[in-house]
């Protein structure tokens, strides 16, 4: 999976969402991903993962993408990061 399939998976299954992905290592299967989305808001940490693990379903399989770091923003956290 491209970092590009992931971006888009991601932000055509969370409402108004913008991904940014990047391969850290440049193995196509360690990404490092900042998804900022208004549907985070009021939302813990966790669900706000579990939403982005939900838009990527299967490719989360250790082979495909074996390791992803995520950092997950509401608009109003994005701008003040």
């Amino acid at each position: 999976m491209t970092a590009d399939e992931i971006q888009q998976k991601i932000e055509s299954s969370i409402e108004g969402a913008s991904a940014q992905v990047r391969d850290y290592t440049g193995s196509g299967d360690h990404y490092e991903v900042l998804v900022v989305s208004a549907a985070f808001d009021g939302k813990p940490l966790v669900k706000r993962h579990k939403m982005v693990y939900e838009a990527l379903g299967a490719a989360v399989d250790g082979t495909n993408i074996h390791a992803i770091a995520l950092k997950t923003l509401t608009p109003a956290q994005a701008t003040q990061a």
